[in-house]
Protein backbone atom coordinates (compact mmCIF):
# COMPACT_ATOMS: atom_id res chain seq x y z
CA UNK A 1 0.00 0.00 0.00
CA UNK A 2 2.82 2.38 0.89
CA UNK A 3 4.56 1.70 -2.46
CA UNK A 4 1.28 2.32 -4.30
CA UNK A 5 0.76 5.61 -2.44
CA UNK A 6 4.28 6.77 -3.32
CA UNK A 7 3.75 5.79 -6.94
CA UNK A 8 0.41 7.64 -7.04
CA UNK A 9 2.00 10.76 -5.56
CA UNK A 10 4.80 10.61 -8.14
CA UNK A 11 2.30 10.26 -10.98
CA UNK A 12 0.32 13.23 -9.61
CA UNK A 13 3.50 15.35 -9.55
CA UNK A 14 4.30 14.39 -13.14
CA UNK A 15 0.71 15.19 -14.15
CA UNK A 16 0.92 18.64 -12.53
CA UNK A 17 4.21 19.34 -14.27
CA UNK A 18 2.71 18.23 -17.57
CA UNK A 19 -0.29 20.51 -17.10
CA UNK A 20 1.92 23.48 -16.24
CA UNK A 21 4.12 22.89 -19.29
CA UNK A 22 0.99 23.14 -21.43
CA UNK A 23 0.78 26.82 -20.41
CA UNK A 24 3.64 28.95 -21.75
CA UNK A 25 2.49 32.28 -20.31
CA UNK A 26 2.73 33.42 -16.68
CA UNK A 27 -0.69 34.07 -15.11
CA UNK A 28 -0.91 36.77 -12.44
CA UNK A 29 -3.93 37.87 -10.36
CA UNK A 30 -4.52 40.13 -7.34
CA UNK A 31 -4.34 43.70 -6.11
CA UNK A 32 -5.64 46.60 -8.18
CA UNK A 33 -3.03 48.81 -6.45
CA UNK A 34 -0.11 46.60 -7.51
CA UNK A 35 -1.67 46.00 -10.96
CA UNK A 36 -0.08 49.04 -12.74
CA UNK A 37 3.36 48.16 -11.35
CA UNK A 38 3.04 44.49 -12.32
CA UNK A 39 1.79 45.52 -15.77
CA UNK A 40 4.81 47.77 -16.32
CA UNK A 41 7.15 44.93 -15.30
CA UNK A 42 5.28 42.46 -17.53
CA UNK A 43 5.65 44.77 -20.53
CA UNK A 44 9.38 45.22 -19.93
CA UNK A 45 9.77 41.48 -19.38
CA UNK A 46 7.91 40.69 -22.62
CA UNK A 47 10.03 43.16 -24.60
CA UNK A 48 13.42 42.17 -23.15
CA UNK A 49 13.16 38.36 -23.05
CA UNK A 50 12.08 35.52 -25.30
CA UNK A 51 9.13 34.76 -22.99
CA UNK A 52 5.55 35.81 -23.62
CA UNK A 53 4.20 38.84 -21.77
CA UNK A 54 2.40 37.63 -18.60
CA UNK A 55 -1.39 37.83 -18.39
CA UNK A 56 -2.47 39.97 -15.41
CA UNK A 57 -5.94 40.19 -13.91
CA UNK A 58 -7.00 42.77 -11.31
CA UNK A 59 -9.12 40.81 -8.81
CA UNK A 60 -8.31 42.55 -5.53
CA UNK A 61 -5.86 41.18 -2.97
CA UNK A 62 -8.33 38.89 -1.23
CA UNK A 63 -9.76 37.58 -4.48
CA UNK A 64 -6.29 37.00 -5.91
CA UNK A 65 -5.08 35.07 -2.87
CA UNK A 66 -8.21 32.89 -2.99
CA UNK A 67 -7.50 31.99 -6.63
CA UNK A 68 -3.77 31.55 -5.95
CA UNK A 69 -4.35 29.24 -2.99
CA UNK A 70 -6.92 27.06 -4.77
CA UNK A 71 -4.32 24.59 -6.03
CA UNK A 72 -1.27 23.69 -8.11
CA UNK A 73 -1.31 23.20 -11.88
CA UNK A 74 -2.19 24.94 -15.11
CA UNK A 75 -5.69 25.92 -13.96
CA UNK A 76 -4.31 28.06 -11.12
CA UNK A 77 -2.32 31.36 -11.10
CA UNK A 78 1.46 31.42 -10.71
CA UNK A 79 1.70 34.79 -8.95
CA UNK A 80 -0.68 36.96 -6.95
CA UNK A 81 -0.24 40.64 -6.12
CA UNK A 82 -1.34 42.02 -2.75
CA UNK A 83 -1.59 45.44 -1.13
CA UNK A 84 -1.42 43.84 2.31
CA UNK A 85 0.42 40.85 3.72
CA UNK A 86 -1.01 37.36 3.28
CA UNK A 87 -3.05 36.22 6.30
CA UNK A 88 -2.30 33.06 8.27
CA UNK A 89 -5.76 31.76 7.28
CA UNK A 90 -4.81 32.19 3.62
CA UNK A 91 -1.54 30.32 4.16
CA UNK A 92 -3.57 27.51 5.72
CA UNK A 93 -5.91 27.53 2.69
CA UNK A 94 -2.91 27.28 0.38
CA UNK A 95 -1.47 24.37 2.38
CA UNK A 96 -4.78 22.51 2.43
CA UNK A 97 -4.89 22.70 -1.38
CA UNK A 98 -1.32 21.52 -1.92
CA UNK A 99 0.31 24.96 -2.30
CA UNK A 100 3.07 24.22 0.18
CA UNK A 101 5.90 26.61 -0.72
CA UNK A 102 5.31 30.31 -1.41
CA UNK A 103 7.89 33.04 -1.89
CA UNK A 104 6.95 36.50 -0.61
CA UNK A 105 8.38 39.60 -2.31
CA UNK A 106 7.94 43.10 -0.85
CA UNK A 107 7.74 45.48 -3.80
CA UNK A 108 7.87 48.84 -2.02
CA UNK A 109 5.57 51.23 -0.18
CA UNK A 110 2.33 52.97 -1.04
CA UNK A 111 0.12 55.55 0.65
CA UNK A 112 -3.65 55.32 0.84
CA UNK A 113 -5.20 58.65 -0.09
CA UNK A 114 -8.50 60.28 0.79
CA UNK A 115 -9.02 62.35 -2.33
CA UNK A 116 -11.50 64.74 -3.92
CA UNK A 117 -11.84 66.81 -7.08
CA UNK A 118 -9.29 69.57 -7.66
CA UNK A 119 -12.26 71.84 -8.32
CA UNK A 120 -13.28 71.45 -4.66
CA UNK A 121 -11.61 72.88 -1.57
CA UNK A 122 -8.64 70.94 -0.18
CA UNK A 123 -9.26 69.07 3.08
CA UNK A 124 -7.33 68.43 6.28
CA UNK A 125 -8.95 65.59 8.23
CA UNK A 126 -8.09 63.54 11.27
CA UNK A 127 -8.54 59.78 11.37
CA UNK A 128 -11.10 60.29 14.15
CA UNK A 129 -13.17 62.50 11.83
CA UNK A 130 -12.96 59.95 9.01
CA UNK A 131 -13.99 57.18 11.42
CA UNK A 132 -17.00 59.26 12.53
CA UNK A 133 -17.91 59.79 8.88
CA UNK A 134 -17.64 56.16 7.73
CA UNK A 135 -18.20 53.81 10.69
CA UNK A 136 -21.43 51.84 10.68
CA UNK A 137 -21.80 52.44 14.42
CA UNK A 138 -20.13 55.07 16.60
CA UNK A 139 -19.65 55.40 20.39
CA UNK A 140 -22.39 57.27 22.24
CA UNK A 141 -19.67 59.04 24.30
CA UNK A 142 -15.88 59.24 24.59
CA UNK A 143 -15.90 57.14 27.75
CA UNK A 144 -18.38 54.49 26.56
CA UNK A 145 -18.14 51.26 24.57
CA UNK A 146 -21.86 51.49 23.87
CA UNK A 147 -22.46 52.32 20.22
CA UNK A 148 -25.30 53.69 18.12
CA UNK A 149 -26.02 53.71 14.36
CA UNK A 150 -23.96 56.48 12.79
CA UNK A 151 -26.09 59.67 12.97
CA UNK A 152 -23.72 61.87 10.95
CA UNK A 153 -25.21 62.90 7.60
CA UNK A 154 -23.09 65.98 6.88
CA UNK A 155 -19.38 66.58 7.48
CA UNK A 156 -20.40 69.54 9.65
CA UNK A 157 -22.30 67.12 11.92
CA UNK A 158 -18.88 65.75 12.95
CA UNK A 159 -17.24 69.15 13.41
CA UNK A 160 -18.82 72.56 12.70
CA UNK A 161 -15.51 73.61 11.13
CA UNK A 162 -15.97 70.99 8.37
CA UNK A 163 -18.02 71.75 5.23
CA UNK A 164 -21.79 71.58 5.38
CA UNK A 165 -21.79 68.89 2.72
CA UNK A 166 -23.29 65.42 2.56
CA UNK A 167 -20.91 62.60 3.52
CA UNK A 168 -20.29 60.60 0.35
CA UNK A 169 -17.17 58.44 0.03
CA UNK A 170 -16.31 55.98 -2.74
CA UNK A 171 -14.09 53.12 -1.64
CA UNK A 172 -12.91 49.58 -2.28
CA UNK A 173 -14.86 46.37 -1.52
CA UNK A 174 -14.03 43.85 1.24
CA UNK A 175 -11.93 41.75 -1.20
CA UNK A 176 -9.49 44.65 -1.57
CA UNK A 177 -6.19 44.90 0.27
CA UNK A 178 -6.64 48.67 0.19
CA UNK A 179 -9.88 48.21 2.16
CA UNK A 180 -8.09 45.99 4.72
CA UNK A 181 -5.27 48.49 5.11
CA UNK A 182 -7.66 51.47 5.30
CA UNK A 183 -9.63 49.77 8.08
CA UNK A 184 -6.43 49.03 10.02
CA UNK A 185 -4.65 52.34 9.46
CA UNK A 186 -7.59 54.76 9.51
CA UNK A 187 -10.75 53.24 11.00
CA UNK A 188 -9.05 51.44 13.89
CA UNK A 189 -6.77 54.41 14.62
CA UNK A 190 -9.74 56.79 14.51
CA UNK A 191 -11.71 54.51 16.80
CA UNK A 192 -8.76 54.46 19.22
CA UNK A 193 -9.27 58.20 19.71
CA UNK A 194 -12.13 57.13 22.01
CA UNK A 195 -10.40 55.95 25.22
CA UNK A 196 -13.05 53.35 26.07
CA UNK A 197 -12.87 51.81 22.58
CA UNK A 198 -9.07 51.70 22.72
CA UNK A 199 -9.31 49.82 26.03
CA UNK A 200 -11.86 47.45 24.49
CA UNK A 201 -9.22 46.26 22.02
CA UNK A 202 -7.32 44.58 24.87
CA UNK A 203 -10.44 43.28 26.59
CA UNK A 204 -12.44 41.90 23.65
CA UNK A 205 -10.63 42.02 20.31
CA UNK A 206 -13.51 40.47 18.35
CA UNK A 207 -16.05 43.04 19.56
CA UNK A 208 -13.52 45.83 18.99
CA UNK A 209 -12.92 44.78 15.37
CA UNK A 210 -16.65 44.58 14.66
CA UNK A 211 -17.28 47.99 16.23
CA UNK A 212 -14.27 49.80 14.79
CA UNK A 213 -13.92 48.18 11.37
CA UNK A 214 -17.47 47.98 9.99
CA UNK A 215 -18.26 50.47 7.24
CA UNK A 216 -21.59 52.25 6.76
CA UNK A 217 -24.26 50.63 4.60
CA UNK A 218 -26.65 53.59 4.38
CA UNK A 219 -25.19 55.21 1.25
CA UNK A 220 -22.55 57.42 2.88
CA UNK A 221 -19.88 54.84 1.99
CA UNK A 222 -20.20 53.41 -1.52
CA UNK A 223 -18.32 50.30 -2.62
CA UNK A 224 -16.95 51.23 -6.03
CA UNK A 225 -15.34 47.92 -7.00
CA UNK A 226 -11.68 47.20 -7.70
CA UNK A 227 -11.40 49.86 -10.42
CA UNK A 228 -9.56 52.86 -8.93
CA UNK A 229 -9.65 54.68 -12.29
CA UNK A 230 -13.45 54.58 -12.10
CA UNK A 231 -13.35 56.17 -8.63
CA UNK A 232 -11.27 59.05 -10.03
CA UNK A 233 -13.80 59.52 -12.84
CA UNK A 234 -16.66 59.64 -10.31
CA UNK A 235 -14.83 62.25 -8.21
CA UNK A 236 -14.49 64.43 -11.29
CA UNK A 237 -18.24 64.09 -11.88
CA UNK A 238 -19.21 64.66 -8.23
CA UNK A 239 -17.29 67.56 -6.72
CA UNK A 240 -18.59 66.89 -3.18
CA UNK A 241 -17.53 63.23 -3.00
CA UNK A 242 -14.29 61.73 -1.69
CA UNK A 243 -12.53 58.58 -2.86
CA UNK A 244 -10.16 56.07 -1.26
CA UNK A 245 -7.34 54.60 -3.37
CA UNK A 246 -3.58 54.16 -3.62
CA UNK A 247 -1.06 56.99 -4.02
CA UNK A 248 -0.03 55.80 -7.49
CA UNK A 249 -3.51 56.60 -8.83
CA UNK A 250 -3.29 60.06 -7.28
CA UNK A 251 -0.01 60.55 -9.15
CA UNK A 252 -1.58 59.41 -12.42
CA UNK A 253 -4.58 61.72 -11.99
CA UNK A 254 -2.98 64.72 -10.28
CA UNK A 255 -4.53 67.02 -12.89
CA UNK A 256 -8.02 65.94 -11.79
CA UNK A 257 -7.93 65.04 -8.08
CA UNK A 258 -6.07 66.06 -4.93
CA UNK A 259 -5.15 64.14 -1.81
CA UNK A 260 -6.43 65.40 1.54
CA UNK A 261 -4.05 66.13 4.39
CA UNK A 262 -4.38 63.50 7.09
CA UNK A 263 -3.57 65.01 10.47
CA UNK A 264 -1.77 67.86 8.73
CA UNK A 265 0.35 65.76 6.34
CA UNK A 266 -0.16 65.61 2.58
CA UNK A 267 0.19 62.26 0.75
CA UNK A 268 3.45 63.11 -1.01
CA UNK A 269 6.27 60.84 -2.15
CA UNK A 270 8.81 62.06 0.41
CA UNK A 271 6.28 62.09 3.26
CA UNK A 272 5.31 58.45 2.58
CA UNK A 273 8.96 57.41 2.19
CA UNK A 274 9.92 59.09 5.49
CA UNK A 275 6.95 57.59 7.36
CA UNK A 276 5.49 61.01 8.17
CA UNK A 277 2.29 60.34 6.23
CA UNK A 278 0.18 58.25 8.63
CA UNK A 279 -1.67 56.09 6.08
CA UNK A 280 1.05 54.06 4.35
CA UNK A 281 1.54 50.31 3.79
CA UNK A 282 3.83 47.79 2.09
CA UNK A 283 3.00 46.17 -1.26
CA UNK A 284 3.66 42.50 -2.04
CA UNK A 285 3.46 39.70 -4.52
CA UNK A 286 3.52 35.95 -3.88
CA UNK A 287 5.00 33.24 -6.09
CA UNK A 288 3.90 29.61 -6.26
CA UNK A 289 7.24 27.81 -6.09
CA UNK A 290 5.80 24.57 -7.48
CA UNK A 291 5.23 26.33 -10.81
CA UNK A 292 8.83 27.58 -11.16
CA UNK A 293 10.62 25.54 -13.80
CA UNK A 294 7.38 24.29 -15.32
CA UNK A 295 5.66 27.53 -16.35
CA UNK A 296 8.38 29.28 -18.40
CA UNK A 297 9.88 32.58 -17.29
CA UNK A 298 8.84 32.89 -13.65
CA UNK A 299 12.39 33.27 -12.28
CA UNK A 300 13.19 35.74 -15.04
CA UNK A 301 10.03 37.73 -14.22
CA UNK A 302 11.11 37.87 -10.56
CA UNK A 303 14.55 39.08 -11.62
CA UNK A 304 13.00 41.89 -13.68
CA UNK A 305 10.59 42.99 -10.93
CA UNK A 306 13.29 43.08 -8.24
CA UNK A 307 15.94 44.73 -10.45
CA UNK A 308 17.24 48.22 -9.69
CA UNK A 309 15.98 49.23 -13.13
CA UNK A 310 12.44 48.44 -11.96
CA UNK A 311 12.12 49.01 -8.19
CA UNK A 312 15.26 51.03 -7.51
CA UNK A 313 15.28 54.70 -6.50
CA UNK A 314 15.53 55.74 -10.17
CA UNK A 315 13.50 52.78 -11.45
CA UNK A 316 10.62 52.91 -13.88
CA UNK A 317 8.17 51.83 -11.16
CA UNK A 318 9.01 54.95 -9.13
CA UNK A 319 7.87 56.96 -12.16
CA UNK A 320 4.51 55.23 -11.77
CA UNK A 321 4.17 56.16 -8.10
CA UNK A 322 5.90 53.31 -6.24
CA UNK A 323 7.70 54.40 -3.07
CA UNK A 324 10.97 52.40 -3.10
CA UNK A 325 12.35 50.26 -0.30
CA UNK A 326 15.71 51.30 1.25
CA UNK A 327 18.70 49.89 -0.65
CA UNK A 328 19.54 47.09 1.79
CA UNK A 329 15.92 45.91 1.85
CA UNK A 330 15.77 45.90 -1.96
CA UNK A 331 18.89 43.75 -2.04
CA UNK A 332 17.37 41.36 0.51
CA UNK A 333 14.19 41.01 -1.60
CA UNK A 334 16.30 40.41 -4.71
CA UNK A 335 18.27 37.67 -2.96
CA UNK A 336 15.22 36.00 -1.38
CA UNK A 337 13.30 35.95 -4.67
CA UNK A 338 16.28 34.58 -6.62
CA UNK A 339 16.61 31.78 -4.07
CA UNK A 340 12.80 31.27 -3.88
CA UNK A 341 13.00 31.57 -0.12
CA UNK A 342 9.85 29.97 1.35
CA UNK A 343 7.47 32.25 3.25
CA UNK A 344 7.78 32.22 7.04
CA UNK A 345 4.93 33.84 8.99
Amino acid sequence: MIKKSIAAAALATVAIAGQAEARDQIRIVGSSTVFPFATAVAEQFGNKTEFKTPVIESTGSGGGLKLFCAGVGTDHPDVTNASRRIKSSEVELCNSNGVKEITEVVVGFDGIVFANSKESAASDLTRKQIFLALAKDVPVADDSTETQPNPNKMWSDIDPALPKKKIEVLGPPPTSGTRDAFVELVMHKGCNAFPAMKALKKQDKKTYKAACGSMREDGAFIEAGENDVLIVQKLVANKDAYGIFGYSFLEESSDKVQGSKIEGVLPEFEKILSGDYPVARSLYFYVKNAHVGTVPGIKEYLAEFTSEEAMGEEGYLVDKGLIPLPGDKREAQRKDSAELKPLSM
